[in-house]
């Protein structure tokens, strides 16, 4: 867990297999933040701040993909798994109408939810995100092959705590088009550089990894009646815009918009204007 003070006190919830860790700030309709694999709440460090002074509540939880601190042994962190976690986050906090929005692996898990257990989600911001047959993308998609191999994690995240691998395909250099500031790339890497049980929960999740989990998502999207907006990055590296065009064509009431000068991790290199949209979307869609 990072130190991120702009996305509020530290909160913790008990959900079915563990107990998740997520920030609180602000009043209002209530928005939830879903991250990707190998980093936590504080990617939206520069995003949540923004929203909540537009008068939203903003949750954003460490999901266990990695870059969480509490071991969560017992859940189920296959694809459907996750998004069946993130719907009882939204039914443990009687939360309704809520507006998630989604990055990266957590872009995935989103569509799994959205096709399994909508009731309680009112509008969808996905971000550059898994999709389709895109799940795990290259070069990300090596982890999951070396997930297989026992004790594969510990050696593989080591390499993490030299920073000049920070810029290379395999860690950030190919999600985020500026660097990312040392402390932060410290939240995201270091739970699972130095706990055991961390690197077990995110080789189970690698493990499962499969496209035919965001395919059979996809396959249902007719039947999503949410509004959707899709914001993807331009320049992405390994999300194809041509999946960005497709999920604006396959979603029923789904808009799409480019964002320049940024990668994959929006929230990192192009907060403000990831903000903007968010509160444009937000605001187009708001319950009476």
């Amino acid at each position: 867990m990072g130190s991120s003070t702009g996305l509020g006190p530290v909160r913790e919830l008990d959900l079915p297999g563990g107990r998740i860790r997520y920030h609180e700030t602000g009043a209002g309709p209530t928005v939830v933040f879903v991250h990707g694999a190998l980093v936590n709440a504080d990617l939206w460090r520069d995003v949540v701040p923004g929203v909540a002074a537009a008068g939203h509540r903003c949750l954003t939880p460490d999901w266990p993909l990695g870059g969480h601190s509490i071991p969560v042994p017992d859940a189920d962190l296959t694809p459907t798994g996750l998004a069946d976690l993130i719907a009882a986050f939204l039914e443990q906090l009687e939360l309704r109408d809520v507006t998630i929005v989604a990055n990266d692996t957590g872009g995935a898990l989103t569509q799994i939810l959205l096709t399994r257990k909508p009731e309680r989600v009112g509008r969808v911001v996905l971000t550059s995100c898994d999709a389709y047959d895109n799940f795990l993308p290259p070069p990300f998609n090596l982890m999951a092959l070396l997930a297989r191999v026992p004790g594969s994690m510990r050696p593989l995240l080591a390499l993490t705590r030299i920073r000049a691998v920070h810029r290379l395909p395999i860690a950030f250099g190919w999600v985020t088009k500026y660097p990312v500031a040392p402390e932060i790339a410290d939240s995201y890497l270091r739970p699972g550089q130095n706990s055991g049980a961390i690197r077990k929960d995110l080789r189970r999740f690698l493990k499962a990894t499969d496209r035919r989990h965001t395919l059979q998502a996809a396959a249902r999207f007719g039947a999503v009646r949410q509004p959707v907006l899709i914001a993807w990055a331009r320049e992405d590296k390994i999300f194809p815009p041509a999946h960005a065009e497709r999920l604006a064509a396959d979603l029923p009431n789904a808009t799409l918009t480019f964002l320049d000068d940024s990668y994959a991790f929006i929230p990192e290199d192009q907060p403000e204007l990831l903000t903007e949209r968010i509160l444009e979307f937000t605001r187009l869609h708001a319950t009476p």
